[in-house]
């Protein structure tokens, strides 16, 4: 799914911004589909695996009929704003405490693989709609479909998710959800809504602010070939996966990252070891000994004078997961196009996994690393015990920390060998002027000197802005 860093307020902002926000209308009754439904609950585990094919493009065709979409108020140009409040607004007004049903955050990630050659068009009314909502986070959009993380009560989210699936193209998303509660929000691993922010914190989420980004693909593969919307994997739900990834026939794979992995991961699953997911098709291809011929990749298989081998032999199955699913739906279509023909997939990744699975039942082992505050999350999608270092970005336990490698917002063991001197002392100097003034660049940061109407400052940041 997208990933989205830590933020918090500057101090002279987080109390006020904490105790201003305004208290959501009621929710509308109705509940959410669940996005494991429709699989099998039992399957055998035999050689020849076979649960119940999903289908990707109508299994999930009902979240599109949610009573939501009637409430909101959009047009093809946009949605029609009445009562129009502006982001500051927002935040403004000293408002008294509301009910924890109504002032709950929930954090949304979404996606769907879809034939959207106009993507661009959403950008506009889908960013100005989370404005007024006061929806935060980051959505890409691409040819390809849409792929987004947000968070806000959950009556702004879901409306936000009713717009975006009024286009039937973009119907049925698949998302995973997770309640945020006020005092998760208010308080960043221990650190008080007052306290000086650490390097690397100006990042989202943040309440003002979304970012929607208009890019070549929802998750990057580099392989304009593979097409999920085509054709993916199986979908095997969170019920089902167990007795799949336990059959010693069966291969498991992690599609993630190393610096995920290393956190946790699922009992006997092969970790590719890669550092970004395009990296993920050359491991497949030294891994499963695949050969390029041309255009396409076959299998190295034996071949004799009377028989040509037109397709990979021999090759196993597969179960692949990821975080949120995403991923795997792309991995697995790639390993289709390349003559694999048992690929399995976990339905809502990681997080629906440890959503469903109880503690007791389950084959996870560690903590899954998630693209937000959280940081990492465990059964039943409790609160993790990692934190981020600020200088690469990576989870990091307590251990870690001990580490001699280890300074705040500078290094830690995995990034220290990693960073130059020069780097370190960047890193550094940021890290000083977040503990001073909470912000990077001290308390004049986006502030311009006054200039004079006819100061050349003033013609060249004009003309830069038309540019």
């Amino acid at each position: 799914m997208l990933r989205f860093y830590h933020w918090r307020f500057p101090p002279s902002l987080a109390a006020a911004r904490m105790l201003s926000s305004p208290p959501p209308p009621p929710p509308t009754p109705h509940s959410q589909p669940s996005i494991s439904s429709g699989v099998s609950n039992s399957i055998s585990t035999t050689k020849n695996f076979k649960p119940k094919l999903l289908s990707t493009q109508s299994q999930l065709q009902n979240l599109s009929s949610s009573p939501l979409k009637s409430t909101v108020a959009c047009s093809s140009s946009g949605p029609i704003r009445q009562n129009m409040t502006t982001v500051s607004q927002c935040f403004s007004t000293k408002q008294e405490p509301v009910e924890s049903d109504k002032s709950s955050l929930l954090v949304v990630s979404f996606y769907k693989f879809a034939d959207f050659p106009d993507h661009a068009d959403l950008r506009k009314p889908l960013k100005d709609l989370c404005e007024e909502l006061c929806v935060s986070g980051g959505i890409i959009l691409a040819p390809e479909g849409i792929n987004g993380s947000i968070c806000g009560s959950r009556e702004s989210v879901e409306r936000v998710l009713a717009f975006i699936q009024s286009d039937v193209r973009l119907s049925g998303l698949r998302q995973v959800e997770t309640p945020v509660s006020p005092e998760q929000e208010a308080i960043h691993h221990g650190h008080s809504s007052g306290s000086p922010l650490a390097a690397g914190e100006d990042a989202p989420f943040r309440w003002d602010h979304v970012r929607v980004k208009l890019k070549k693909e929802i998750v990057t593969l580099g392989m304009p070939s593979v097409s999920p919307i085509e054709r993916v994997g199986t979908y095997v739900s969170p019920e089902e996966w167990n007795e799949l990834i336990s059959d010693p026939e069966t291969v498991v794979i992690d599609v993630r990252n190393t610096y995920e992995t290393r956190i946790g991961k699922f009992k006997g699953a092969v970790d590719p070891c890669t550092t970004a997911f395009r990296h993920f098709p050359s491991w497949v291809e030294d891994q499963f000994a695949l050969k390029q011929e041309g255009n396409e990749t076959q299998a190295k298989v034996e071949k004799n004078e009377e028989e040509k081998a037109e397709k990979p032999k021999g090759l196993p199955r597969i179960a692949m997961y990821c975080t949120g699913g995403i991923r795997c739906e792309k991995a697995s279509s790639f390993l289709l196009s390349q003559g694999f023909e048992e690929v399995y997939h976990l339905k809502g990744g990681i997080l629906k996994y440890l959503e469903q699975v109880p503690k007791t039942e389950s084959l996870w082992e560690g903590e899954c690393f998630v693209f937000d505050k959280r940081v990492s999350v465990e059964h039943g999608l409790a609160q993790g015990t990692h934190k981020l270092c600020y200088g690469c970005k990576q989870p990091i336990s307590d251990e870690d920390m001990e580490a001699p490698e280890y300074e705040s917002g500078v290094s830690c063991p995995y990034c220290y060998s990693e960073k130059s001197e020069e780097e370190k002392e960047r890193a550094r100097a940021r890290q000083i002027q977040f503990e001073e003034w909470g912000v990077i660049g001290g308390p004049d940061k986006g502030r311009r000197p006054a200039t004079k109407p006819d100061s050349p400052r003033k013609s060249s940041a004009k003309f830069g802005s038309s540019i």
